[in-house]
């Protein structure tokens, strides 16, 4: 008579079909996931007939400003709609290299006071070479 208990084999539990159905959500999460970028300004660029930007354009600091008049440099945002503030968010932007073009897109509603005081802003950080986003109209050019 064997009184001893019977010894069971430890239970394996084999990871290959686990693996295989994570493998899966990973890419179906991967093919159905959009990334959208909802940190940037929503602008709409006024129309105007001008030369396009070659796709390899030179390396430029851009200020975004919105309809409502508030500013980004360079994707940052800056505090407050103050010339001063602007100044320096320019100057942090332009650190240590030499004078960048500066262009500025603004949202087509967005007021005049806002655009002039991007320039004199860009002007009073030293920066000279100003350009302005636009898009072009659609249809036949007059």
């Amino acid at each position: 008579m064997n009184l001893r208990p019977h010894r069971r084999d430890q239970a394996e539990i084999n990871l290959t079909p686990l693996i295989d159905v994570v493998f899966l959500l990973l890419i179906f999460f991967m093919v159905s996931t959009t990334f959208k970028d909802e940190a940037r300004l929503r602008i709409q660029l006024p129309e105007a007939q001008g030369e396009a930007i070659p796709a390899e354009g030179p390396e430029m600091i851009e200020i975004l400003i919105d309809q409502s008049g508030s500013f980004r440099v360079d994707d940052q945002a800056v505090g407050g709609r103050a010339a001063d503030t602007l100044i320096q968010a320019l100057k942090g932007a332009l650190g240590g290299r030499a004078a960048m073009p500066v262009l500025i897109q603004a949202d087509a509603r967005t007021p005049h006071q806002a655009v002039m005081t991007a320039l004199d802003a860009a002007r009073q950080a030293g920066l000279s070479r100003v350009a302005f986003a636009a898009i072009r109209p659609e249809g036949p050019s007059q």
